[in-house]
């Protein structure tokens, strides 16, 4: 019995969907095992290319040890326009006498705990270090950002719900103010 990619993928779905960890299934002298290791995202791999030969699309005998993947559509090319207002803005070097607090990991930019509650800090406000200043959510996880500075918050570089990249400036602060 030969084992092709739809069994595969039939066998990745219900793997997936249960706390197996590993399973391993022989045929003949074929053998696929899948294993399931901790939260790794993967990306849909290239399509295979199939020749018009079927001998050339054989897979010899040997053991495959192959992760739980997730499959994402492929998305639309974008115009030169929408590339542009995608790409995050360039991060402005904040004035002398301020300091800039920026994102420590890639996510969404929270200003509240929720979508009701009234925001950690405002333009205005005066902050001490280890003060909670926003959420960043990465991977499902909520992460407070304490403030590294003790100051006033001068201007908030990000809109509320944005996605943030690594080092990307949130918050000018007057360590004076």
């Amino acid at each position: 019995m030969d084992i092709d990619l739809k069994q595969i993928s039939d066998l990745l779905s219900v793997v997936s969907g249960t706390d197996i960890t590993e399973l391993t299934i022989e045929s003949g002298d074929q053998k696929i095992t899948v294993k399931k290791g901790g939260p790794v995202v993967h990306h849909a791999p290239p399509p295979l290319m199939m020749m018009s030969d079927p001998a050339a699309n054989a897979v010899p005998a040997r053991a495959v040890t192959m992760p739980v993947m997730s499959f994402e559509p492929k998305q639309e090319a974008k115009s030169d326009k929408s590339e542009a207002a995608a790409a995050p803005a360039p991060v402005a070097p904040p004035a002398a006498d301020l300091v800039s607090v920026t994102s420590p990991m890639v996510g969404t930019f929270y200003r509240s705990s929720s979508p009701t509650a009234k925001p950690f800090v405002d333009v205005g406000d005066k902050i001490s270090v280890g003060q909670t200043v926003c959420i960043i959510e990465a991977m499902k996880l909520m992460n407070d950002m304490p403030s590294e500075v003790a100051g006033k918050i001068v201007k908030i570089c990000v809109d509320n719900g944005s996605t943030v990249e690594y080092g990307q400036q949130l918050f000018l602060v007057d360590p004076k103010g």
